[in-house]
């Protein structure tokens, strides 16, 4: 059950529910409820029966794949105000989760019953159109991680991680195996490709941290 200071929180998060009927809002206060989630904590893991969904007021989500090899590549993440379309399509399909949901930031989440969320769906235009919106928002970041790993060579994908998480500091603390990670690679790879971009003087690499030294040689890779 949610209170109404804790409701009026989330309403900040969640602006569709300032346009909630009454009586969605009653239910929503009625059947949520609020839970804290710390940080390395597998929210779901591939094959777990889904029997609620969580919209995060903070923290940060990882939502990722692990293949046969046991190579990761992340699909998403999502943050405040948002939630899982891959929690959500197996609540409305009745399937299990198909990869891991792992929290990275700790979390502050609003949690609907599986039953509940379908029912909301069902009955309630404007938390279907919220649901709709999430997936269409969602489908096409992964559609563009399928571009990159289909069409784009490993080292021009590297090298735009390291240009997009190397703001404003120009400093990325990330280990080789977690630029493997988030990437579907392999460590051995990643490491090739920094040592590449490090003899021609694009960065500098040091234990668990890469430094980038000339950001426009970096940019036109």
């Amino acid at each position: 059950m949610i209170n109404n200071q804790q409701y009026e929180r989330i309403v900040r998060v969640l602006p569709i529910l300032k346009d909630a009927d009454p009586r969605l809002m009653r239910e929503f206060q009625d059947t949520a409820f609020f839970t804290k989630i710390p940080a390395g904590r597998d929210v779901f893991i591939e094959g777990d029966q889904v029997e609620a969904i969580a919209l995060l007021i903070s923290g940060v989500v990882r939502v990722y794949k692990i293949g046969e090899t046991g190579r990761e590549i992340t699909l998403y993440r999502f943050g405040n105000g948002e939630s899982c379309i891959l929690t959500a399509n197996a609540i409305l399909s009745q399937k299990n989760f198909p990869a891991v949901a792992t929290v990275e930031k700790e979390a502050e989440a609003v949690m609907i019953p599986a039953d509940t969320f379908r029912d909301w769906v069902r009955r309630y235009d404007l938390w279907r159109e919220f649901v709709f919106e999430l997936l269409s928002q969602r489908l096409s970041s992964v559609m563009a991680i399928v571009e990159e790993v289909a069409f784009r060579r490993m080292d021009v994908r590297v090298a735009s991680l390291l240009t997009e998480r190397g703001l404003p500091s120009n400093l990325i603390h990330m280990t080789h195996q977690e630029i493997a990670a988030e990437l579907g690679s392999s460590r051995e790879v990643i490491s090739r490709i920094l040592e590449d971009f490090s003899a021609q003087g694009m960065i500098e690499v040091s234990r668990g941290s890469i430094k980038i030294l000339d950001r426009e040689a970096l940019q036109s890779r």
